[in-house]
Parts: structure tokens; C-alpha cells; sequence
């Protein structure tokens, strides 16, 4: 086989055939339950009529272990999110009516904050790289392609006011700064100091909330037009809480510990108890957030779970039993996926020892659905050497990811002989070594 098969092979497969692979696939898609003390991303029914609230049907969303946190709607059923990956945090996508989730990105930095950019198809995170420069980049959700929002200044939290106006806490003096800046024209303007980390558009206005630290006794909800600067006093949070979000534009939702408050700006003199989701095994919620059609709730927390109680009933130990399951599953997955990234960044260093370890001895490669290109290993070695030698700008990255029992799927942007593909590729493991490799064309 020579080399021109590879090159065919990574032809362009839009999104439409990765919506179409998903719908196919639906059947295979299951929630691990989670099992280890860690921050992950809820996600919640939420019903609002007059001033009463009621959350229900928790799901732990992300499921992994490491940082999954700071979570955000791209719309009213897709949910982005910071998530640990091969040690680095990239930007995840939850489709809630598939109950999957695919990665947006991979870069050698890590994501944070990831928000939707208004009337784009892209959304915007916080990329701390590796040699530790942190600023604010945008990524094109049809390729993954990133570049720089906003040169000067080190943004921690932010959000967006339109699509041309950012009001960003910078780090400056060892402390987080409020700027409004013009990304089109490249202009930044100073409007607060000593401000939290929850901002938001408030619904129905040309107003961004922030959480004011000036009044260290008492931290507070302001407002800021960011076309004039000027803030005004919303509210009081509740001590030591800088996490809010709007449901709608006279109601703040916000956590502490195991529950959900709301304050109603025009009947509550004082924060509300709506909830309280220690039953979840949550301690302590971080961060929250609500999508436009107001029937979403998302929160990311830290939580226990039954094996971290030291007593426990015969129902905790039914439980516990339960539990050890999801874990050895959740372990399954983290080392199919970390065998996958693996052969991928062998692939992109064109180390052909290195990459054919990962194969088994019958390893099969088909073109969808089922037409057999080669069979073992040393016809397959035979075919990627030659690529690897004629290709010398070859490189790969992921595109969107997805872990299905003992399959992974990825769509990936390839660069070969100057030109840049799109390609699906469906992984089949088997006792630590993949076997079987299929890839999807026009």
C-alpha cells in the first residue's frame, strides 16, 4: 500500500457527517457515575413561575477526573466547560440532548472560561501556555483555529457585552482590575478595582454585573454601563460568595456550601433558600450559570460520595459496591483515550515505532462502513512509513472527541503537503491495543 491511501483517507467529513455519527451512535452513550471527591459540572431542570424556583433531575455532567469547572451555555442545550485532559484543561462541549460530550480544541496551553462570542461561530476562552503567558483567545468552532483577542493585558474572568465590547478582571498589582475594551479597535479603558470574578450581561439591559471587593467586610453586585462607566450599586452577596447569575433581569441566583439561593430585587429583602443539593454528594458550589430559556441550570462544585463516609449502612455498602464499578469504568475510559492521544502524538512527531506500538498484531483499517484497506500490522507499518517519509509538514489535532465504551471517536484537522483536511476517525480498543481503525470520507 502506498502512502497516497493515507492521504485520501483524510478528506474532508463536515460536521453534518459528525452530527449524522452521532445520531447512529446514540445507543451506545451512557453517564458514569461519579465516584471520587473532585469539581465537576452539574446540570439541572430548572422551573421559574412568579417568585418560586424549583431545580430537579441533577446530572453530573463531566465525570472525570481533575478540574471541570466554569461552565457556560453555547445555547440552550449545549454546555461548555473547563476540563481536565491528559493534564492540561481544554474546552469541553456537553450536548445535553445527546448526553455526550465532544472537546472543541487542543492547543499546547490550557483553556479557561470558555463563553460563546455573540453572533459567532466561535467561542473565546482563557489560555494560560506553557512558558506562563496568560491572555484571552478566540477559537473557531469549525476548525479549532485560535488567535489572540486582546494583546495587552493578563485577563483572568470575563464577558462579553457584544460582540465587540469585553468587561474583563485583569491582573494588575496582585490584585483583579475591571477594563472594557474594544476589541476591534484595540482600545481598553480602567472603570474599577478589586473586583471579583463573576461577570455577566444583565437580561434585557445594556448592563454588565460584577462583583465589587473594595468593601472588604462587605463584598457587593454592581453594574456598569460599559459604553460610560458608570456603575451602580445592585445588591449585597452573601459572605465570602462572589458567584452569581442572572435568571432573569430583577432575579440573582448564587450558591454557598450545599445551596441555591435567589434574591428577587423587587420582593426579597435578603437572600432566599431554594435548594439544597447535599443529597448529590455536593459540598461546596462554585460556580453558576443559566441558559436563555431560563430552564437550565448548570453549577460546578466540589463533591463526595458514599465512599467517602467512614460509616455506612447495609444500603451504603450496596452503594459502595456500585461505585467501585463506575470507578474501574471511568478508569477504562481515561486509559482508552490516553492510548489514542498517545498513538496521535506519535503520529504527529512521524515516530513509526512509537506509533505502531499502540496497534495490535491483526489491526484492520476500513474506509466506512466496512471496506477493508489493510490487515496486520506489517502491512499497515509498510503504508505509514512511506507517509511519514514523503509527508514533512504532517501534523493532527482533535477537533471534537468522544469516549463510547471501548470506541473513540474523533474529528480531526490534518495538515499534509501543504494542504489541511478534516477527517473522522472511529478507534476500536481491545486489551490495551487498538484493532480495529475506521475512517469516514465524502
Amino acid at each position: 500500500m502506498n502512502w497516497l491511501f493515507y492521504f485520501i483517507t483524510f478528506r474532508l467529513a463536515n460536521f453534518y457527517n459528525m452530527k449524522s455519527i452521532l445520531n447512529i451512535l446514540l445507543c451506545f452513550f451512557t453517564l458514569i457515575s461519579f465516584c471520587q471527591s473532585n469539581t465537576d459540572v452539574f446540570l439541572f431542570d430548572l422551573v421559574s413561575n412568579n417568585n418560586s424556583i424549583k431545580v430537579s433531575n441533577g446530572t453530573n455532567i463531566s465525570n472525570n477526573e481533575g478540574y471541570d469547572n466554569q461552565p457556560s451555555f453555547l445555547n440552550n442545550n449545549r454546555i461548555l466547560y473547563s476540563s481536565t485532559r491528559n493534564g492540561q484543561t481544554d474546552i469541553a462541549q456537553y450536548f445535553s440532548s445527546y448526553k455526550s460530550k465532544v472537546w472543541i480544541n487542543l492547543t499546547e496551553g490550557s483553556e479557561y472560561s470558555p463563553l460563546k462570542i455573540p453572533n459567532k461561530n466561535e467561542v473565546s476562552a482563557v489560555r494560560l501556555d506553557k512558558d506562563g503567558k496568560q491572555r484571552l483567545y478566540r477559537y473557531n468552532l469549525s476548525n479549532g483555529q485560535s488567535s489572540e483577542l486582546i494583546q495587552d493585558l493578563v485577563v483572568a474572568y470575563y464577558t462579553w457585552f457584544n460582540e465587540e465590547t469585553i468587561v474583563s478582571a485583569v491582573i494588575e498589582d496582585q490584585q483583579l482590575n475591571l477594563f472594557a475594551t474594544n476589541i476591534s479597535a484595540g482600545i481598553s479603558k480602567k472603570y474599577a478595582t478589586n473586583v471579583g470574578r463573576s461577570f455577566h450581561k444583565i437580561p434585557n439591559s445594556n448592563l454588565i454585573s460584577f462583583i465589587s471587593k473594595e468593601n472588604e467586610n462587605q463584598w457587593q453586585i454592581k453594574s456598569i454601563n460599559p459604553d460610560t462607566g458608570v456603575t451602580k450599586l445592585i445588591a449585597n452577596t452573601m459572605e465570602g460568595v462572589e458567584d452569581i447569575c442572572w435568571l432573569n433581569n430583577k432575579t440573582i441566583l448564587s450558591g454557598r456550601g450545599t445551596k441555591l439561593y435567589k434574591l428577587n430585587l423587587n420582593k426579597d429583602n435578603n437572600w432566599v433558600e431554594i435548594s439544597d443539593f447535599s443529597s448529590l454528594g455536593i459540598t461546596s458550589i462554585t460556580r453558576i450559570t443559566v441558559n436563555s430559556s431560563m430552564d437550565k441550570l448548570a453549577i460546578a462544585a466540589d463533591f463526595k460520595t458514599a465512599n467517602d463516609n467512614t460509616e455506612t449502612t447495609n444500603q451504603d455498602e450496596e452503594q459502595d459496591d456500585t461505585d467501585t464499578t463506575s470507578t474501574e469504568s471511568n478508569k477504562e475510559v481515561t486509559e482508552i483515550e490516553t492510548i489514542v492521544q498517545r498513538n496521535l502524538d506519535a503520529y504527529n512527531a512521524r515516530d513509526i515505532e512509537a506509533f505502531m506500538k499502540d496497534y495490535a498484531d491483526d489491526i484492520k483499517l476500513y474506509v466506512y462502513p466496512n471496506t477493508l484497506q489493510t490487515e496486520g500490522k506489517e502491512a499497515m507499518r509498510k503504508g505509514y512509513e512511506n507517509w511519514f517519509d514523503s509527508v514533512p509538514d504532517l501534523s493532527a489535532f482533535i477537533k471534537k472527541r468522544i469516549v463510547i465504551g471501548n470506541k473513540v471517536i474523533d474529528e480531526e484537522q490534518v495538515t499534509a503537503n501543504g494542504q489541511i483536511f478534516n477527517a473522522v476517525v472511529i478507534y476500536e480498543i481491545e486489551n490495551g491495543k487498538i484493532s480495529k481503525v475506521t475512517f469516514i470520507q465524502n
